[in-house]
């Protein structure tokens, strides 16, 4: 499965059953990560990274392949932790959401990481539209 795939397999989905455990098991196999919203303030992410993050009115998150990096105050609390983060932030990227900004829907995802595109429909609906990349993307420095 490739990046295209999981976004075709995906893309039309109801809000609430995005993606199941299992293609969730077969994108993490793959090396593959999903990311979507949920409610008014969740940033979603499944597959090769499983996370959930709060983004309120939108947010922007840094992630490598070891996963989300870990908020600046929370790093900072011991001189190897703040290492560890100042090691990761160099190498990673920039994930921006975007809550009701674009083309109708309620959620949508900015990064300059390759990804392809899906749809998450709520009753039908334009809902939120979220992004599949490759984790051996993330090493890839514009």
């Amino acid at each position: 499965m490739n990046a295209q795939q999981l976004a075709a397999l995906l893309n039309g989905r109801e809000y609430r059953n995005e993606i199941t455990d299992e293609e969730a098991e077969q994108a993490k196999a793959a090396g593959l990560v999903a990311v979507f919203g949920a409610s008014d303030d969740l940033m979603e992410i499944r597959g090769a990274i499983y996370d959930e993050v709060d983004c309120y009115d939108g947010e922007s998150i840094l992630i490598d392949a070891k996963g989300v990096l870990p908020s600046w105050d929370s790093a900072s609390e011991s001189e190897e932790s703040a290492k560890d983060y100042f090691e990761r932030k160099a190498k990673a990227r920039a994930i921006e959401a975007l809550w009701c900004e674009e083309d109708g829907y309620d959620w949508a995802y900015e990064t300059d990481i390759p990804h392809e595109k899906f749809e998450i429909v709520e009753d039908g609906a334009p809902y939120c539209r979220g992004i599949v990349f490759s984790l051996s993307d993330i090493g890839e420095q514009k």
